[in-house]
């Protein structure tokens, strides 16, 4: 009898690449297409499939104050408001008929129109907005310039309409990812002196500094305005907005222009995770109707960070954020964003609470799909208006995908934050002793990420520089920077301190797949903590100010990691390509705690031993001579100049190594120290002749043939 012939089981027919070349996501497949579907959808939802999201980002041409040639229009989304008013130093904040706005369409917009004579440069404005049972004082949601009153601290919107605007020197900026170098910083704490620096001193002291160190992007926190200068600038009222606090809008434009005409990229620290609960500078009441932006219910309020949740759901608050994104890139031409708490937007949790243990973890119903697929449109929306831009994820679940491209099944960030990297170093020095620090362990954790998501590392950022928290440099020497600091006066804490800030540093910095971050000042160990000023403190600024002197001061100790964190920086520049070439382990001994990898012609050995040196320290590696680079232990560094840096080091012949073109590079290691060696270019070989053979009579019985050229 014939037996009926069955076809072979069909094959899951896997579309995007993330799934493709990760097979352990092939299970979350079906969830990965859906996302990825879901922001197709939405794209043609808004866009109508006849434009680019570009040309749907535009809330902010049509919105907020306008001047034309012959009259002002203010636009404001407001579908809960009866009656709304133009109120301010126009008309002595009386409501006045002539100020009234008028609904137009049907979508909650109000439209007011008024002569050009009617408001002037510099005047302070709000808007009146009455409700059904209700009425508040308002600042515009898309207003661009806010302003502080120094007596009543009250916030007012302000006319910014100069008669000669700011017209940029750089037209167009490239950004040079090779690889990126963030210097990330605080304008207002940027200063020496007691006080809120501004952005024209930030141009003219520190910015020559940055661009000296070598770092190739800033990264500028507080920017967007917000009511209480202790949040960090994380609290935000005024989302299109630069902060008063430090200057005009013209001098903000003045320093990234600044910037880009000596090769430094700005990108700007984005914080649309959250807003501030304010309602009469912010968002949070803003027409009688308390989640006009926000989530319904319980998801309307952060749980641990006392704000407002956005709700990406709506088409309305998509338009309000995808416009803030090309406002900042087209107003002040911002070179990309480090969006701030993404891990708190991907999660109905926030993240709270939830250890994300496994690929399950991120596809179990619990992530919040709009925001998703908001941060996807957001990417995109961004490298169509420039395509160098960056955009850089601060997540710390581990999303996969969060910086693939979009075609690819990705979110589309460029790189992510390396966030356990911080947290590693932290928990490295408190909770073991210096002759238990591991290599095996050190490199693992610098390495291990997806290959193809770019990644930016840190040692540390402003996060353990806050108050609650301790920087790096604080946690190897403690108080004794304050009294053995000095040059000739330091004692054994500060000499391990130095040697193991330099050594951490350089280890992450040189194993890095996308870029490096330093927070401001902590290149040179900036001794104090930040500390706004609050009622606490008497509202003082002087833990929230850079000192600089301190660096500056050759009698100290500081200059010497500032000097280091330089000679680092330039190094990593002097390679093309540095972060594309793969960093491939040569050596670890945790008994020996000892460490060595290459990329390229680059070789890094560490010694975390605290207390053994190591003589004819063996490594195998290609044959020919190498040449000291970077050295920690370079007294220019505060090091103790064990090595003598201007010795080649040549391969020592192994006839076992030697069909592998390798020898054994043999090195002094003294105790605590890293040096970076580099392979010198061989000397190319002269053409050989033709060899013949000759035969040479040694005696009458013994014929010996021998090769000669």
């Amino acid at each position: 009898m014939a037996t009926k012939k069955t076809s072979a089981t069909k094959k899951p027919e896997y579309k995007l690449k993330i799934v493709k070349q990760d097979e352990w996501l092939r299970p979350f497949n079906d969830a990965i297409q859906g996302r990825h579907d879901y922001a197709l959808r939405k794209i043609e939802e808004l866009t109508g499939g006849k434009k680019t999201l570009a040309d749907f980002a535009t809330g902010h041409l049509y919105f907020g104050l306008h001047r034309t040639a012959r009259q002002w229009v203010l636009r404001e989304w407001a579908p809960n408001a009866t009656k709304m008013f133009l109120i301010g130093q126009c008309n002595d904040w009386q409501e006045l008929p002539e100020y009234e706005f008028k609904r137009i369409g049907d979508n909650g917009n109000w439209e007011l129109k008024l002569p050009s004579k009617a408001l002037h440069h510099g005047d302070l404005y709000k808007l009146s907005i009455h409700w059904e049972g209700g009425q508040g004082e308002r600042i515009p949601a898309y207003c661009t310039r806010a302003v502080q009153d120094e007596n009543t601290h009250i916030f007012s919107a302000q006319v910014w309409a100069p008669e000669q605007p700011y017209e940029f020197k750089v037209k167009k900026f490239k950004v040079n990812k090779d690889p990126l170098l963030i210097y990330e910083c605080h304008v207002g704490m940027s200063q020496d002196a007691e006080k809120v620096g501004s952005y024209d001193e930030f141009r003219e002291n520190v910015l020559p500094r940055i661009v000296k160190d070598g770092y190739n992007c800033i990264q500028v926190m507080a920017i967007q305005e917000h009511p209480y200068y202790g949040s960090f600038g994380y609290h935000v009222s005024s989302f299109f907005a630069a902060s008063s606090r430090c200057g005009t809008p013209d001098e903000l434009k003045r320093l990234i222009d600044a910037a880009h005409e000596q090769g430094v990229a700005v990108i700007m620290d984005l914080v649309q995770s959250h807003a501030v609960k304010n309602e009469n500078e912010g968002l949070g009441n803003f027409a009688g109707d308390p989640c006009q932006y926000f989530c319904q219910g319980d998801r309307r309020e952060h749980p641990a960070w006392d704000s407002l949740c956005f709700d990406y759901g709506k088409n309305d608050v998509i338009h309000f954020l995808l416009s803030n994104c090309k406002f900042w890139m087209e107003e002040y031409k911002f070179d990309g964003f480090r969006f701030d708490g993404v891990t708190s937007m991907l999660y109905y949790s926030h993240g709270l609470g939830q250890a994300f243990g496994g690929y399950g973890d991120y596809f179990n119903g619990g992530q919040d799909v709009d925001a998703i697929c908001y941060l996807t449109l957001a990417n995109e929306l961004i490298h169509e208006v420039n395509p160098s831009a960056i955009t850089i994820a601060e997540e710390v679940s581990g999303m996969p995908g969060l910086a693939l491209p979009f075609k690819d099944g990705g979110m589309g960030f460029n790189y992510r934050m390396a966030m356990n990297v911080p947290d590693y170093w932290i928990k490295t020095i408190k909770e073991l002793k210096d002759e238990d620090w591991k290599p095996s362990s050190i490199f693992w954790e610098l390495t291990n990420r997806r290959a193809d998501e770019g990644t930016i590392s840190y040692a540390e950022s402003h996060d353990q520089a806050l108050v609650g928290d301790k920087t790096l440099v604080f946690r190897l020497i403690d108080a004794d920077m304050y009294w053995h600091f000095k040059k000739g006066d330091e004692n054994f804490m500060a000499h391990r301190g130095i040697a193991l800030h330099k050594m951490i540093r350089l280890v992450t910095a040189s194993t890095i797949n996308g870029g490096y971050l330093n927070f401001m000042g902590n290149e040179f160990g900036h001794p104090e903590w930040i500390d706004f000023p609050r009622e606490g403190n008497g509202w003082s600024h002087k833990y929230a100010r850079r000192q600089w002197n301190l660096v500056d001061n050759k009698e100290l100790c500081y200059h010497y990691l500032g000097d280091f964190d330089e000679a680092m920086i330039h190094l990593i520049r002097s390679v093309k390509k540095f972060q594309k070439t793969p960093v491939q382990e040569i050596w670890h001994n945790d008994g020996d705690q000892v460490l060595a990898y290459n990329r390229g012609d680059l070789y890094f050995i560490f010694n975390f031993s605290p207390n053994q040196s190591y003589t004819d320290y063996g490594f195998m590696v290609p044959e020919g001579d190498y040449s000291v680079v970077l050295n920690t232990d370079d007294p220019a560094f505060g090091g103790f100049g064990l090595t003598d840096d201007s010795v080649k080091h040549f391969t020592n012949y192994d006839p076992l190594l030697a069909r592998d073109h390798k020898g054994w590079l043999k090195l002094y290691l003294p105790a605590r120290s890293a040096v970076v060696l580099r392979k010198n270019p061989s000397a190319p070989k002269a053409a050989e002749e033709p060899k013949r053979k000759i035969e040479i009579k040694a005696s009458s019985t013994t014929r010996v043939t021998k090769l000669k050229k």
